[in-house]
């Protein structure tokens, strides 16, 4: 089996990637355009995997995508990841989210159907959904309605994939997850921002009053979740991947600073940013009942671990807080380029 994964540089895509290595007689291909959030060192211990390989490619460069395809054809399966997914930048310009998150996710698409490409996995959020009240759940079935120009776009992209779907009987499939934690998490997004902070004695910034809601995941069981999608999914379905885990920023917030034994001045409230979304919770229901799938981690054991981890790879955050690891990426990217320059066969 020959799956392309795109954005397997990113938090979410180096878990899949290596969930999917795990698989005997599996093989990725990994299309990653190495922007600020892909990081090679995320995936450095599969780099030599017989098994794997990575393309250094934009999903919207349609030539290049199509060349990649064409490369290693036929895929069983696309599992798409690749995404501009962080929402503070989206505010300042939305322009690059719909490059890729919309326009990217068309060349997919297109690219897909016309070199008779397996299953399409549309990986999406539960930002499309906006905003809930103080009660009830999304479900599947719950009307769109994004407040930023991320969830905006990824809302696109899911459209597009479900319109392939009816127009073309294309096989595709839409999950959409709460919010993940783990290790490897870019250290913009909030959980390893506030604890790679607490290790450097800087302070945690809270948005407005603190007290937006997430339900939050472990991200090894979001790619199971995705990997049960990927074998048993209906086509034409979508499934919401959620740990029934809600807390507020307030409460990650407290519970972050008893594990690291930090006072609770350590949070500082900041102005909130525009359009965000109060509280997000889905129902996970159709995803259990269908795929027999369950989140296996627990939130404080998991957290603590994940703390645990961030404490014991200081060098992979302290290389993207200062830069340096774009420097790393591109004298690797260097040193890929001068190998592949030279003939070899097609895998």
């Amino acid at each position: 089996m020959r799956v392309l994964v795109t954005g397997g540089l990113g938090f979410i895509g180096s878990h899949l990637v290596r969930r999917l290595l795990a698989e005997p007689d599996l093989e990725v291909v990994n299309l990653d355009a190495l922007t600020y959030a892909g990081n090679l060192a995320n995936l450095a211990d599969c780099a030599s995997d017989a098994h794997y390989r990575w393309e250094r490619v934009s999903v919207a460069d349609r030539a290049a995508v199509r060349t990649v395809f064409a490369r290693y054809q036929p895929f069983d399966a696309v599992m798409h990841l690749a995404a501009e997914s962080h929402v503070d930048r989206s505010i300042q310009s939305g322009l690059p989210f719909v490059e890729t998150n919309v326009m990217g996710t068309a060349v997919l698409l297109e690219a897909a159907r016309e070199y008779r490409a397996g299953r399409f996995v549309q990986v999406s959020t539960d930002e499309v959904y906006g905003s809930l009240g103080s009660s009830g759940r999304f479900s599947e079935s719950s009307p769109l309605n994004p407040n930023s120009p991320y969830s905006a776009s990824k809302a696109g992209g899911d459209l597009l994939a479900l319109a392939a779907y009816r127009t073309y009987g294309q096989d595709v499939v839409v999950t959409r997850c709460s919010n993940n934690y783990g290790p490897y998490q870019f250290p913009e997004k909030l959980i390893p921002l506030w604890v790679t902070n607490g290790m450097e004695d800087k302070p945690w910034p809270l948005y407005g009053d603190g007290a937006q809601v997430r339900d939050w995941i472990h991200v090894a069981d979001h790619v199971e979740g995705l990997w049960r999608v990927l074998q048993h999914g209906r086509s034409g379905e979508i499934y919401n991947l959620g740990a029934r885990n809600e807390r507020s920023n307030r409460e990650v917030a407290a519970t972050l600073l008893a594990m690291m034994g930090l006072l609770p001045s350590t949070l500082v409230p900041v102005a909130d940013r525009p359009g965000h979304d109060r509280r997000y919770a889905i129902d996970p229901s159709k995803a259990e009942s269908e795929l027999g799938w369950r989140p296996q981690h627990n939130w404080e054991p998991a957290l603590a671990e994940t703390v645990a981890w961030y404490r014991t790879h200081e060098e992979w955050w302290r290389a993207i807080k200062s830069g340096a690891y774009r420097e790393y990426y591109r004298e690797q990217y260097r040193t890929l380029a001068t190998v592949r320059a030279e003939p070899q066969e097609n895998p």
